[in-house]
């Protein structure tokens, strides 16, 4: 008989179990390619996710501008296009919620003029629970932090400029 495959004993896959359950994670797979053998543990199913509420704009009326207005406007140009000038943009890697410091009675990793490392933790993203340090891409300064302490970021949002 050949070697059975991910030698565990019962008290081994009942403490997977109970991480299982305390993480609440819908399963743990283990699988063994030399033999072909797959090891699935589920738990508890996942409440599905809470309904998203619609949401409603209003069309505003339109406005007319002088020709005048219109040549000395501000530039419509996306906030990205000009933080990508000034340096390069640190984005998020995840979706979750900013924080610039370890706690919240610590001083922040980073300010703005602050030369910075490449490697040095920069943020903290929070997303389920779990504390992201988020390293410096680059060595450069801190040129501009483009959110708030506490907001919310999408996967792939600019956060924080490094020239």
């Amino acid at each position: 008989m050949g070697r059975l495959p991910f030698d565990l004993e019962i008290e081994d896959i009942s403490a997977l179990a109970d991480i299982i359950n305390d993480k609440n994670l819908g399963e743990i797979r283990l699988e063994d390619e030399d033999i072909g053998a797959k090891l699935v543990i589920k738990g508890r199913p996942l409440p599905p996710p809470p309904p998203q509420a619609p949401v409603f704009t209003a069309a505003a009326a339109p406005v007319q501008q002088t020709a005048e207005q219109a040549q000395t406007a501000p530039s419509a140009a996306p906030e990205k296009e000009a933080a990508q000038a000034e340096g390069e943009a640190v984005k998020a890697p995840i979706v979750g919620t900013y924080y610039s410091a370890p706690a919240p009675d610590k001083p922040p990793f980073v300010q703005v003029g602050q030369k910075v490392k490449k490697g040095e933790i920069i943020m903290i993203i929070e997303s389920m629970k779990i504390m992201n340090e988020i390293p410096c891409p680059a060595d450069g300064t801190v040129k501009k932090i483009l959110v708030k302490n506490g907001d919310a970021v999408e996967f792939d949002q600019p956060v924080m400029i490094i020239g």
